[in-house]
């Protein structure tokens, strides 16, 4: 079957932001008096922004609710999204080319609305999507395949007829187990994985430069 959808993560995929959510790590848990451990990013990576607070909470024991970390983490964010995140090496030019090629494009994020929006229109690519999903619609985190049936279904197109593009284990063994094409995306946050992401995916990319065209 021929592809007719290709599905976008935004951060370490489409976005190179991966670093503004380690230093937001580190000076949120900072303020607290709690040294960041090693393996607190890649457990919350998958997550929804509440599962990721809910878990925080938990795993530090603090006093915050779920809503006020939320917060917190968006004020941190806001401007970094807004003015400085930059897209991943050759991305713009390869929705371009899709864009071109009359395929239907679409995004699975777990950003909050009010982080990817001003982000995806400071590029000029926010009306390039005919489909945008996040894990606040979805009400779970990419750990679940969820957000990606939802996306598929929304394109009007079969899960088997979408590639899906990820840079995270968990977000790409979800989006395979709904039956789609996944393309690995390298990240450095992620880079520990990188050889369990070559052998899970259906193929990687370092950059857009080599990733598929339409046939």
């Amino acid at each position: 079957m021929s592809t007719k959808a290709y599905i976008f993560d935004l951060d370490g995929t489409l976005f190179d932001s991966m670093g503004v959510w380690l230093d937001i790590d580190v000076a949120f848990l900072k303020k607290r008096g709690i040294v960041t451990p090693e393996d607190f990013a890649d457990k919350i990576s998958a997550m929804t922004f509440h599962e990721a607070a809910v878990y925080t909470i938990k795993r530090f024991g603090l006093p915050d609710s779920a809503e006020s970390i939320m917060q917190e983490w968006n004020s941190m964010a806001a401007f970094a999204f807004e003015n400085t995140v930059q897209m991943k090496t050759y991305a713009k030019e390869y929705l371009t080319e899709l864009r071109k090629c009359g395929v239907k494009l679409a995004i699975a994020t777990s950003l909050n609305p009010e982080l990817y929006k001003p982000a995806l229109r400071n590029h000029g690519i926010y009306d390039w999507f005919d489909v945008i999903c996040d894990a606040i619609e979805v009400g779970c985190g990419k750990s679940r395949p969820d957000i990606f049936i939802l996306t598929a279904r929304k394109l009007g197109v079969s899960p088997c007829e979408c590639i899906v593009f990820e840079d995270i284990i968990a977000a790409i063994k979800s989006a395979k187990s709904a039956g789609m094409m996944v393309y690995g995306v390298y990240d450095k946050s992620s880079a520990d994985d990188w050889e369990q992401i070559k052998r899970i995916a259906d193929s990687v990319i370092t950059d857009f430069r080599n990733a598929p065209l339409p046939k």
